[in-house]
């Protein structure tokens, strides 16, 4: 196809995810075609900083041949075979690999093709598990206000984003939500009573609003808690200081499972392979994918503590669950060489000692009269805009549609960066490079950003 055909194509024929069609009535639709390092090129051979890694995804940048290898030399030996009742070499290696990277006794590895999968095993997993052990009614699930867990009816409802979930309710009942951890908007959460100036006590209150949660449903109904190390939907929100501790008192407390949901934040985007290891916390369930191959094959995983399986192997019975492509051979092979790669190339080294760099250079960026928050952990940050620095006053829907939708995203694009102008929640910028990236990239990314903020501020 030409540029013109595929143009056509596009519009015609493919419907692409979480896209306003409408909005390419009259423009061109972006069509990338290569990539090298943590560089992409669109059709017209413009080059673009990668900005958000794919999708949270391209931990080791574009073009990487030794992946590419593995994939072609696993689908010459064998391109498929499922493993259900069955297994083969590199989902066995795998599993132990994972296994033993995984913090605690998280020694049992469920495969899936992505993260919505995975969010999705984790809950089921979580009611079987109770039903087993005498506790039928433990079927409910605690989740944050904004948070993202998937596009799976389970996972959608799991999810805190009402205006995602409208389309399609009823959803899957019996999820229910409890404030994040932004710290920046401290005082509107807690009403006054905390201003966000002491965050181990916000990270308190923060944490006591889950117990109270599973107070008011009944301990004996709620099976889990999904919880991101840090939270992606509304740009990035860390955890207090004593929160994911205190999170983990309280399951305990409650007989409650807690799955920490790193589809984001595994494999090296905080700097270890888990987030859950970044902030010293023991998960019941790890949910994972993007970064497990770096998105050169799709895979999802998640690490399951050895107490979930024991009921399955003393009663005799099977998790009737799987999907058909879970540890795919092609996917499994791409994800051992990844693991490799981390460390013959110090990968999360790499991260730990260049991410108060990049915090850095984004931090220089405050000075901008739009810019009214920076947060975030290691490779991954949100910058959160406003109209005024001094009341934290947000955008208006309107103002969103015109400055955010219509002007920035399209705006950074074209000035060569590809991140994600995001107003899930409050207006927001989000970062989340390939890990292999340093300096220059960085001041690459706080200029482009600098001149866009600047003029997106002006239409406000």
């Amino acid at each position: 196809m030409d540029y013109a055909q595929m143009q056509t194509a596009a519009k015609d024929n493919l419907w692409m995810h979480f896209t306003q069609h409408h909005r390419y009535a009259d423009a061109d639709v972006p069509i990338i075609v290569r990539g090298e390092g943590a560089y992409i090129w669109d059709a017209n051979g413009k080059r673009y900083l990668d900005g958000l890694a794919g999708l949270f995804v391209n931990q080791l940048g574009h073009g990487r041949e030794d992946l590419a290898q593995a994939a072609a030399d696993q689908a010459k030996q064998l391109a498929f075979h499922p493993i259900w009742s069955y297994a083969h070499p590199g989902a066995i290696e795998l599993a132990q690999r994972l296994a033993a990277a995984a913090p605690g006794a998280l020694n049992r590895v469920f495969f899936t093709t992505g993260g919505g999968e995975a969010v999705e095993t984790a809950w089921k997993l979580a009611k079987n598990y109770f039903k087993l052990t005498g506790k039928p009614l433990k079927t409910k699930v605690i989740s944050r206000a904004i948070a993202y867990h998937g596009t799976t009816q389970g996972a959608l409802s799991i999810t805190g984003i009402p205006s995602l979930k409208e389309q399609f309710e009823p959803l899957v009942p019996a999820t229910f939500r409890v404030p994040n951890t932004n710290i920046y908007r401290a005082a509107e959460v807690t009403s006054g009573l905390l201003d966000g100036s002491d965050a181990e006590a916000f990270g308190r209150w923060a944490a006591d609003q889950i117990a109270i949660a599973i107070e008011n449903e009944g301990p004996d109904t709620v099976a889990a808690v999904f919880l991101e190390p840090v939270q992606n939907a509304g740009g990035c929100f860390p955890p207090p200081p004593g929160y994911f501790q205190r999170v983990r008192e309280i399951c305990d407390r409650y007989d409650v499972l807690l799955v920490s949901d790193e589809v984001i934040c595994a494999y090296g985007r905080l700097g270890t392979m888990f987030g859950a290891q970044r902030f010293g916390y023991e998960p019941d369930m790890i949910t994972t994918a993007k970064g497990l191959t770096s998105g050169y094959s799709p895979l999802g995983a998640v690490m399951i503590a050895d107490r979930l399986m024991e009921p399955f192997l003393e009663q005799k019975k099977a998790f009737a669950h799987g999907y058909t492509f879970g540890g795919h051979p092609v996917s499994t092979a791409v994800a051992l060489k990844n693991l490799d790669i981390f460390a013959d190339e110090h990968i999360f080294e790499h991260v730990q000692g260049n991410q108060a760099a990049f915090r850095a250079t984004l931090d220089s960026l405050r000075d901008l009269p739009i810019v009214g928050d920076v947060r975030g952990e290691g490779y991954f940050y949100g910058i959160e805009l406003v109209k005024d620095k001094a009341t934290k006053l947000t955008f208006t829907d309107d103002e969103c549609e015109r400055v955010l939708h219509g002007y920035l995203s399209h705006a950074l694009f074209e000035a060569g960066l590809y991140c994600r102008a995001d107003d899930r929640g409050d207006p927001v910028v989000q970062l989340s490079p390939p890990l292999i990236i340093g300096q220059a990239q960085f001041d690459e990314i706080g200029a482009i950003l600098r001149d866009v903020l600047t003029e997106a501020y002006a239409l406000l």
